[in-house]
């Protein structure tokens, strides 16, 4: 209701829940007692001076048209007219809305720490509680001490202010209350064009009517409390803070909660000019103005006097924390940046751009992603300690971590600052990811892309033990892509470059773990290349610009240009034992309300059969142990493959266990070919050639370690026996002479050389001293390691041997032939096993 003509509250009014005191409020000057913001001055030409005269001519207008409206209900039996104006005035306008006000965004980490904040207005919305009842007391003694006395409109306010201007030719005394400001801002803030944004900040009667229509309905619909808490919570506080608890966080490092009397007369004397009263530019005018809502506090009797003058004798002692937006100042900015485009790109979070752009930045949103601090933390170190962001080679280095049978990003990383990239060690790219989400073209992948054509010749029924003849050269015909078309090319000459050796024949094992790219070739033929291109689409792969596989006889050896993100994913299908998901990095998301949004659903399949996937593990595990990256093992089971791209323009290495799959890149923006990783110098280490186990596998190494530990070792599972149906697929070795050898002895040294051994029945022997082995088979010659020697030990001479006496010499333990107990035959350890690791 309206306040009486008197001004002045009889009893105490209740300010936000704090008892004060209500006598009526005294004029408002900007910049201390006895100054005003003066129209005229020295120097005002006569232009500006006319101008102002007419400006407030306008207003007196105005205060004519706003005094007449808030007369209206009072005169409704004057006439139809009258009691229809009324009514319209009082109605809800159409298309009143209190949302839309900006809020700050929040993108936080698995384990709820925030890595971003986005925002157009750095805001962030509490309820009345969180706010300090001082500084709702201070707000209210110099906007409108009398806003819990009055309804939507102070008469008294209004015609006071009114006379004081006009009377002055000064702006003295402002005339609207906590709700006519809020419906300002409001307003202001839900404009999207500069056309809605001037058209709210005009000054004409038809703005001015609109805003009193929507304060009328706002205090209809929301209780007093709930005005003023929507009031602190919008109103702008200078230095891009908006909101109370934005600014208390700025200003002083602290919560709206906490604020103290200097620093909550502070902040309330910002709010009517914020730029001139900015402490952060304008200390003096700051003091100065915090001063006034002091004395204005002891005026009404809101505030202890003397506590009220030893605040205003405080310095104005702020703690300015900055508030930066977006993900340049964030702890892992690339992998902010694909959640950002993520939510700009994804239709899921809106029709349009636009839409999207507003969700991000406006929506007051709790992102919740699946990045592992740890995981992040580990990554960047790795990387950057081989390839440092201002090398100055130029070189660049990415690696992305995703977690095998949920498809969740738990790392993504570039070797730069996210900046423009003329700066040196800076870049907008990622070229962790695909061009969606990252602007990348990617890379072309080298002989990561073997991986699939073994999971292809396993996936057909291909044993370990299959062997095919490498060539040292190898013509590309008879290939045909997945139209059926002729590929191949027979005035091309393929041969090993630096991944491996031709002229002999290889098994799967022995090829991939030498990265043979002509045996690659021509398995990729025996398989067929459609077959080979359908197992990597099935694993997620295709190229960083979105577009499907190109398909020519090098698909193998990588020509084609992916993501370090698209590549761990298909790697962690391996460890998923064939289970397949895309790579995502939102969780979920709440609203500002605390609502659950949409968010693009997790997409898994089993790709590949168990038992084809623990088949590429076992061979894969192979690279760490006897392979092109030997020596780079985690402790734990672990298999991967290394890449290097023709003329040494990259290197990669994708790796992984049950747990964690990462893929690394090492290459140069400018362009590998024309600027290739050789005679190469990083951080104090040198290289004459960079290879995918030179840089980017003890990358992957390091950050792996990092990554999982303190995490369980999970194991890799023992392929099917099929597998071995054509033995082990390593190369034969001679099997060693241990005949005549006590048998612990005989056994260290078959074991030593790679073969598993078993202990068979007793034997009579005249040649072999008793418990000494007689007879072993397979016996002396060329085996597979890992073959299974059984070893019989001699009983010594039978009966004829000594003569036939019967009783002659003492009885062998029980009767003839009778076997010593057995071991039952061990099966190989995978390659990764502690046991296989531990020291000799």
């Amino acid at each position: 209701m309206l306040a009486g003509a008197d001004g002045e509250a009889d009893d105490p009014g209740v300010v936000g829940g704090v008892t004060v005191g209500d006598p009526a409020r005294a004029p408002v000057r900007p910049g201390g007692p006895g100054r005003s913001r003066r129209f005229f001055t020295r120097s005002t030409s006569r232009e500006e001076k006319a101008r102002a005269v007419r400006g407030l001519g306008a207003l007196g207008g105005l205060a004519g048209v706003i005094v007449a409206l808030m007369l209206l209900p009072a005169a409704c039996t004057a006439g139809v007219g009258a009691r229809d104006s009324a009514d319209w005035f009082l109605t809800e306008p159409e298309g009143l809305t209190t949302a839309g006000v900006p809020l700050r965004s929040k993108v936080l980490s698995e384990d709820g720490r925030t890595i971003a904040t986005f925002f157009y207005q750095n805001r962030v919305d509490v309820p009345l509680e969180k706010i300090a009842p001082v500084a709702r007391k201070a707000v209210l003694a110099i906007e409108d001490s009398r806003f819990y006395e009055h309804g939507a409109i102070d008469v008294q306010g209004t015609l006071r202010a009114l006379a004081s201007n006009v009377s002055s030719g000064e702006v003295t005394q402002g005339g609207s209350g906590i709700t006519q400001q809020y419906v300002k801002n409001l307003l202001l803030t839900q404009a999207d064009t500069d056309e809605e944004r001037a058209a709210a900040k005009e000054i004409t009667a038809a703005r001015k009517i609109r805003e009193l229509r929507y304060a009328v309905a706002i205090e209809r619909r929301f209780t007093k409390d709930e005005i003023l808490r929507r009031y602190l919570n919008i109103a702008y506080y200078g230095d891009g803070a908006y909101g109370i608890e934005a600014a208390a966080r700025h200003y002083f490092s602290k919560h709206a909660s906490e604020l103290d009397l200097a620093e909550a007369a502070l902040l309330a004397g910002v709010i009517r000019y914020p730029y001139a009263y900015d402490p952060t530019r304008h200390p003096r005018e700051a003091r100065q103005r915090r001063n006034v809502v002091l004395d204005r506090m002891i005026e009404l009797g809101w505030v202890d006097p003397a506590e009220a003058e030893a605040a205003k004798n405080a310095p104005v002692d702020l703690k300015v924390t900055t508030t930066r937006g977006g993900c340049v100042s964030s702890e892992a900015p690339f992998f902010c940046d694909y959640v950002q485009r993520e939510i700009l790109t994804n239709r899921v979070f809106g029709e349009t751009a636009e839409e999207r752009e507003k969700l991000l930045k406006r929506g007051g949103l709790t992102i919740r992603t699946t990045m592992d601090r740890r995981a992040q933390k580990a990554a960047q170190r790795a990387v950057l300690d081989y390839v440092p962001a201002k090398n100055s080679a130029h070189k660049a280095a990415a690696e992305a971590m995703v977690e095998p049978g949920t498809g969740e990003i738990k790392a993504l990383v570039v070797g730069r600052e996210l900046g423009p990239d003329k700066e040196r060690g800076k870049t907008w790219i990622n070229f962790a990811a695909d061009a969606s989400h990252g602007s990348s073209i990617g890379m072309q992948a080298g002989s990561t892309f073997k991986a699939f054509t073994l999971a292809a010749a396993l996936d057909e029924g291909m044993p370990f033990g299959t062997r095919l003849r490498a060539p040292e050269k190898y013509t590309p015909v008879g290939f045909r892509n997945c139209d059926g078309e002729n590929v191949g090319d027979p005035s091309a000459s393929l041969g090993n470059a630096a991944d491996g050796e031709g002229g002999r024949s290889f098994s799967l094992v022995t090829g991939t773990r030498n990265s043979v790219n002509t045996f690659f070739l021509a398995l990729q033929k025996e398989v067929g290349l459609c077959d080979t291109v359908k197992m990597a689409e099935k694993l997620g792969m295709r190229q960083a610009n979105g577009k499907p596989l190109e398909q020519y006889p090098s698909f193998t050896l990588g020509f084609n240009a992916v993501s370090p993100l698209r590549l761990a994913a298909a790697y962690a299908a391996f460890g998923a034992r064939g289970k397949y998901c895309e790579p995502i990095a939102i969780k979920e998301i709440t609203d500002a309300s605390g609502k659950k949004l949409k968010v693009p659903p997790r997409k898994c399949e089993q790709a590949i059969d168990e038992g084809v996937a623990d088949a590429v593990n076992h061979v894969l595990s192979g690279v760490l142990t006897r392979g092109t990256a030997a020596g780079m093992g985690i402790g734990r089971d672990a298999a991967g493959k290394t890449g290097t791209v023709d003329n040494f323009s990259a290197a990669w290495f994708a790796g992984y266990t049950p747990d964690l799959a990462a893929a690394v890149w090492v290459g140069d923006p400018r362009g590998g070919y024309r600027h290739p990783m050789t005679n190469l110098c990083l951080e104090g280490r040198c290289y004459g050639a960079v290879y995918g186990a030179t840089i980017p596998a003890p990358i992957w190494r390091q950050s792996m370690m990092g990554a999982l530990r303190g995490t369980e070792a999970t194991s890799f599972h023992r392929p099917p026996s099929f597998f071995f149906s054509k033995g082990s697929g390593e190369d034969r070795v001679q099997v060693p002479d241990v005949r005549g050898m006590k048998l612990g002895e005989a056994l260290s040294r078959l074991r030593a050389a790679g073969f598993e051994t078993r202990i068979g029945e007793r034997v009579r022997s005249g040649r072999y001293d008793p418990g000494v082995v007689a007879d072993m088979s397979p016996g002396p010659g060329p085996a597979e390691p890992g073959t299974t020697i059984t070893l019989r030990v001699s009983d010594g001479p039978g009966r004829e041997e000594r003569g036939g006496r019967p009783g002659g010499g003492e009885p062998p333990p029980g009767p003839p032939g009778t076997p010593l107990p057995t071991t039952t035959p061990t099966l190989p350890p995978l390659p990764g096993d502690p046991e296989e690791q531990a020291p000799a």
